[in-house]
């Protein structure tokens, strides 16, 4: 986005005229002597067999600077896993590729079940908790980022401009987020979780509770739902995370409480960024984008009843009524957006599909409400390993053995 302003708590780091992917890779090709670089990949066995994976790798065999990349690897058997090694075999950095359905693995899991400490249910937030145990087992990283499996326009920008912020040693930042506009190969206005739901819900929580730090701190960023992030390894180490759909807004709510916002930043990573779509899902909230908002809610509530606000009814339907009005009155300046830049926007599905989230506003605090004491984080690796003070070494002996 080419523009400068700084206007919120966090630094942004725009994406200004002339800047060169070039330099930026000679640079971090000299820092990463100092501080080696990881990058996590979590993926479904299925998206080797999709048209984005192949795209990533022409990519990455280029980014030299990385020293190691962590793939998070679920859904796959025997057969398909030794399919995945030579599948990234091509990769020309240290790799290790996690094989969360394997033996080796499930019996670190069951361990930690043992102890009450394991990821309750399976999905991109256990698989990404498990490789960061791994990268803090390991000890030899020192900024890491992450980004997702699917993205169809994918460039070693993404990665450049992820790790920069934090590899850089005359820079301050412990948190990056990667931010970038969303149009789908359709010439569709696309984000739509975070374009009809987050957005107008952060200001209508602003109006029904008057300005809060920690909602102040969610709005700063320009594309809070983005899967693309770079974090110090101390910030790693004391992150705990979601394991439910919550998992993005959860990781900035962590990164809120262990930092300050000076030393947070976003980057735009890409002039277009477009993935694998999700289907609205229906009222139920068992899938789709209906299950995120939902889960999105539930991390937003649970978050501020830890920052002391009371949530009864009343609240909630005050919530509701404001979100509404909000994402109405943000569609028609989409839509003029849309209008001007060529692109197609489907005012009657987004205005139903506005209504579907708002019902995951009611479901949710109907649920905060019958458990309020539901505690949805995975407990950060530091609590692990101190329960457990033997378990870095089998970590990495799992690992090493299933990656001969």
């Amino acid at each position: 986005m080419p523009d400068f302003k700084q206007d919120s708590p966090i630094t942004t780091l725009h994406r200004l005229p002339n800047a060169s992917l070039e330099t930026i890779e000679d640079e971090l090709r000299t820092f990463a002597k100092r501080r080696p670089m990881t990058l996590i990949l979590p993926s479904l066995f299925s998206e080797l067999e999709g048209p984005a994976l192949p795209g990533i790798l022409d990519e990455l065999e280029k980014a030299d600077y990385i020293d190691e990349i962590v793939i998070g690897l679920d859904q796959a058997n025997k057969k398909q896993f030794e399919h995945a090694k030579d599948f990234f075999a091509r990769l020309p950095q240290k790799k290790q590729i996690l094989w969360n359905d394997g033996p080796n693995l499930l019996a670190i899991d069951e361990q930690l079940k043992a102890k009450g400490l394991a990821p309750e249910q399976p999905g991109k937030g256990r698989n990404v908790w498990y490789c960061m145990g791994y990268i803090m087992a390991a000890n030899r990283s020192r900024a890491i980022a992450l980004h997702d499996c699917d993205i169809l326009t994918y460039s070693r920008d993404i990665p450049a401009r992820l790790f920069y912020p934090i590899a850089n040693p005359n820079l301050d930042f412990e948190f990056c987020k990667g931010y970038y506009a969303r149009v789908n190969d359709r010439r569709q206005l696309s984000g739509r979780v975070t374009r009809l739901f987050v957005f107008p819900m952060l200001l209508a929580l602003k109006k029904v509770l008057g300005n809060i730090d920690y909602i102040e701190f969610l709005d700063a960023f320009r594309y809070p739902l983005s899967g693309e992030f770079s974090m110090s390894l101390s910030m790693l180490s004391s992150m705990r995370i979601p394991s439910d759909w919550g998992l993005e807004i959860g990781i900035l709510s962590e990164v809120y409480r262990n930092t300050t916002p000076r030393r947070v930043c976003q980057v735009d990573i890409a002039d277009n960024y477009d993935h694998k779509h999700q289907e609205v899902g229906t009222n139920d909230h068992k899938g789709g984008l209906s299950r995120m908002s939902f889960e999105i809610t539930k991390s937003l509530i649970r978050k501020l009843g830890t920052e002391g606000y009371a949530m009864d009814k009343s609240f909630f339907r005050a919530v509701k009524a404001t979100y509404l009005r909000e994402a109405l009155d943000m569609l028609e300046s989409y839509h003029a957006d849309a209008q001007l830049n060529g692109l197609t926007l489907d005012v009657h599905q987004e205005e139903k599909t506005i209504e579907m989230f708002a019902s995951s506003i009611i479901d949710a605090g109907k649920t905060y409400q019958k458990m309020p004491m539901e505690v949805p984080f995975i407990p950060n690796w530091h609590r692990v390993f101190s329960a457990l003070p033997n378990l870095q070494q089998e970590i990495q002996a799992a690992i090493a053995l299933d990656n001969q």
